[in-house]
């Protein structure tokens, strides 16, 4: 890896840690620049997810405020992350190599999709707890929400992409709470799936360590800086920017 492509892979990862703990979609960042420095497709996967453990845990911190009086929450959906993200983790490692080159482009145009029906989601969220009534909704999201968060936790395992999208509509449409709390959680979440996979990797898989350690860095700057403009950024241009990567990552996998 040149001093250049070096560069671009450090700035990718504070983006996506940036971009991580704001919202969710970093991979959308970090995934096509790692394919274009010349990594394999698995490889890069498993690299990006090893790498980006430092920012979701960074985020985490940086929301520290937000997660106060959320302890058994947490670790109700952290259990439930766990075992989705092993069952998606070993989904990876079990399918041959061009059913992922085949699989990722889909999931990441399912995942541009989410991030632009992101403004609609949000919306729906805040009307129905305008409306309110009707059932008293469970503190922690039932039953129902435990199995959201376990698939989209496999999801994640395996390519994870705009998973915090996901986790943003699950808990906002099932929790009865402000959305800045949620967003905390999420970070939170974002960590075990991601840090379950890459310790599952780390005895099935082959990093490379040098996008690891650009991407671990990078990751963790950038989820401090996530933290302070999440209340402040624009979504518009944040979503503008995701998208333009996404398509490249498409394209990149199609035809490279």
């Amino acid at each position: 890896m040149s001093i250049w492509e070096a560069l671009a892979v450090c700035a990718a990862g504070v983006g996506a840690g940036t971009i991580n703990t704001i919202v969710g979609s970093g991979t959308l960042l970090t995934f096509p620049v790692l394919l274009a420095v010349g990594l394999p497709p698995v490889t890069a996967n498993v690299s990006n997810a090893l790498g980006l453990v430092p920012g979701s845990v960074s985020g985490a911190i940086g929301y520290r405020r937000e997660l106060r009086g959320q302890r058994d929450r947490v670790l109700r959906l952290s259990g439930a992350a766990f075992v989705g993200a092993l069952a998606g983790a070993a989904l990876l490692v079990t399918l041959p190599s061009e059913a992922f080159n085949m699989i990722v482009p889909v999931l990441i145009a399912l995942a541009l999709v989410l991030v632009v029906a992101q403004p609609r989601l949000a919306g729906a969220i805040r009307r129905r707890r305008e409306r309110g009534g009707g059932a008293a909704p469970h503190r922690h999201g039932g039953p129902v929400l435990l199995g959201g968060i376990t698939l989209s936790s496999a999801y994640g395992g395996y390519f994870g992409a705009a998973q915090g999208v996901i986790y943003l509509a699950l808990m906002g449409l099932l929790i009865p709470d402000d959305l800045q709390r949620i967003n905390a959680v999420k970070n939170i979440l974002g960590a075990v799936v991601n840090g379950t996979a890459a310790l599952f990797f780390l005895f099935v898989a082959d990093f490379d360590w040098t996008a690891v350690l650009l991407i671990a860095v990078g990751s963790a700057a950038g989820g401090q800086l996530g933290a302070r403009l999440g209340r402040r950024l624009p979504p518009t241009a944040l979503r503008a920017v995701i998208v333009t990567v996404g398509v490249a990552a498409i394209l990149q996998l199609l035809l490279g």
